[in-house]
């Protein structure tokens, strides 16, 4: 008899505009004591911004800026836990990611490190995780990466970029509020949005593809091209449910060759993940043929140019580096070719498409 994945899913979802305004509402659940403090981790660009004086603090509570120019490291993730210890020398009633991916993905490890020992560093990979996180809950004000639904936290460690991997991760409750995403920049939301897209070209087009992904993903693919390539009503309530959609049809699939690749240029090259992805599957037609021809009309119509030649004057070693993060990924690789994946893709077959790129 086949063994099914019996994945979790997040709790409480609430979405529509103006919904951030219920967030006291749904914390004033987790304050039982009157002692009892929330960790709020808001990517730093909204501090000068309307957002950070919405957020509805109490007078224990811990607002914690963070920095999101880099992709998020282990190094980062043990210091911010480190804060949160030292604030009350307790556990938060919970802790609040505001920002986009990396930021989610930044409060999602801090709530697993709380209540794990060591090293985030420690826990890259496959279900390493042992005690549930405190109670966590996400606000994206960036709509694709899919991080507010799924079980990865993506960390760029000393050695690797892979992500803590657990139905630990999972958020216990998600806000999705498209007025949040008011003012965001144009390369920003089209690196981001692709995200998604490509999250779903890499599900719809994987040998893990069952029903449940396909649905979830076609509805992703859907709402993707409306956003990109039509100017219809509501852009921003479909591209924030496309990321939903998105993040779902991986739950029971995966990703492919791009977010392998992609993984390598963050770890070496210090790339964003969501402009790593466009810059990987812009050089994927042999693999994806359709998709990146549709991806190519979707960089022409919103006049988004990508970096090229970066990896021209890469040293050997950091190629070879790159090479080595994009195989640990093994479930990406196998989704994407089959489990004879490692025949199919060689190092050197890797280290050709980097030297593209």
């Amino acid at each position: 008899m086949s063994a099914f994945r019996n994945f979790k899913l997040v709790s409480h979802v609430v979405f529509g505009r103006g919904c951030f305004d219920q967030l006291d509402e749904i914390l004033s659940v987790r304050r039982q004591a009157s002692d009892d403090f929330v960790v709020f981790l808001l990517d730093e660009v909204h501090l000068d911004r309307p957002l950070a004086k919405r957020i509805p603090l109490h007078g224990d509570d811990l607002l914690l800026p963070v920095n999101v120019d880099d992709e998020p490291k282990t190094t980062y993730v043990d210091r911010l836990t480190e804060r949160v210890r030292q604030f009350a020398g307790r556990l938060p009633a919970g802790v609040v990611g505001i920002g986009g991916g990396a930021t989610m993905d930044l409060a999602k490890a801090v709530s697993l490190m709380l209540t794990n020992p060591g090293s985030a560093a420690d826990y890259q990979g496959w279900d390493l995780i042992r005690q549930p996180a405190v109670y966590h809950a996400g606000i994206p004000t960036l709509a694709g990466t899919g991080a507010e639904v799924s079980r990865t936290t993506v960390l760029t460690g000393p050695e690797k970029k892979l992500g803590i991997n657990s139905d630990h991760t999972v958020f216990d409750q998600i806000v999705l509020d498209p007025d949040l995403l008011a003012g965001v920049p144009t390369d920003q939301w089209f690196y981001t949005g692709m995200d998604c897209y490509i999250h779903c070209v890499e599900s719809l087009q994987g040998t893990f593809l069952n029903a449940f992904s396909r649905a979830y993903g076609e509805q992703a693919m859907a709402l993707c091209r409306q956003v990109f390539l039509e100017d219809g009503p509501n852009g921003d309530e479909k591209l924030m449910m496309a990321s939903y959609c998105g993040g779902m049809s991986i739950a029971y699939s995966q990703v492919g060759v791009c977010h392998a690749l992609s993984y390598g240029l963050s770890f070496v090259l210090g790339l964003h993940h969501g402009i790593g992805n466009c810059v990987a599957f812009d050089y994927l037609e042999e693999f994806y043929p359709e998709s990146v021809a549709e991806f190519r009309r979707m960089m022409q119509r919103h006049e988004v140019n990508l970096p090229r030649g970066l990896t021209a004057n890469l040293p050997p070693e950091k190629l070879e580096k790159m090479v080595d993060v994009a195989l640990v990924l093994a479930p990406l690789w196998e989704n994407a070719l089959g489990p004879d994946w490692r025949e199919k893709m060689p190092r050197e077959r890797i280290r050709e498409l980097y030297r593209r790129m």
